[in-house]
């Protein structure tokens, strides 16, 4: 699972926002007791070092009937589930990110995904927090708004042949 996972994260972070301190992780911790051993997968997502989203912590409490029963865990999990949908997320053409449906998302991750992904630019990042109420999803679209704001002299980040400084013009 490692090398998959290495290669997966590897690839959302080539859509990660430029300077977003947002870290997608996935580990498995070993349980032993006298009676045996179990292994105990974890996902959880950092902003700035703050964990924002813990699978399975935050939802222990929430059955849904197309999940894995959270009273099975760690024997059954939703960690393949998560997998693939940060693959299906990563997947998706830039045009439909925010119009896109991801029905296996029983998490609120997608949200969460949107609003640390570069190929939705700060424009439309207040379409996406009036969407979601999700508070992870939110505390990203905050930290982007604060981290990467436009260039003054510049339209909302936009360079076309806008001035930057007296005298100086950016080519189109």
């Amino acid at each position: 699972m490692s090398a998959r996972w290495s290669k997966l994260q590897k690839e959302f972070y080539l859509l990660r926002a430029d300077g977003l301190r947002f870290d997608l992780h996935c580990s498995v911790f070993r349980m032993a007791s006298q009676r045996g051993s179990a292994d105990l997968p974890r996902y959880w997502i950092t902003l700035d070092g703050e964990t924002i989203w813990d699978y399975p912590k935050d939802f222990i409490q929430i059955i849904h009937p197309q999940r894995a029963n959270p009273e099975h865990y760690p024997y059954q999990t939703d960690v393949p589930e998560i997998s693939e949908l940060i693959r299906e997320y990563i997947d998706t053409p830039k045009a439909e990110l925010l119009s896109k449906q991801f029905e296996k998302d029983h998490w609120g991750l997608v949200n969460i995904l949107r609003a640390a992904d570069k190929r939705i630019g700060l424009r439309r990042l207040p379409d996406l927090r009036k969407k979601t109420r999700n508070q992870a999803a939110r505390k990203v679209i905050e930290a982007r708004l604060r981290h990467e704001k436009p260039d003054e002299g510049t339209n909302n980040g936009l360079h076309a042949g806008t001035k930057h400084r007296a005298g100086e013009t950016k080519p189109c």
